[in-house]
């Protein structure tokens, strides 16, 4: 599987995103909130920006599939 370079992109904000959510959970500290505040427009752009990166590697991961089925 050849990577683009939004593929890319997906990748490394989904991975931020599973970092941020580990120092949550683990010491219950929320990286984006203490760079950007508490509900700011920023944080919930960086939020929602992640959460698409997410929808993103859904998608790719499901094409990926087919495409290996298709074989």
């Amino acid at each position: 599987m050849r990577l683009n370079a939004l593929d890319w992109l997906a990748i490394v904000l989904t991975i931020i995103g599973a970092i941020n959510w580990g120092l949550i959970g683990f010491f219950d500290f929320d990286l984006v909130r203490a760079i950007f505040g508490t509900r700011t427009l920023a944080s919930f752009a960086i939020y929602s920006i992640i959460g698409i990166a997410g929808l993103y590697m859904i998608f790719t991961i499901a094409k990926q599939e087919n495409r290996e089925e298709a074989r």
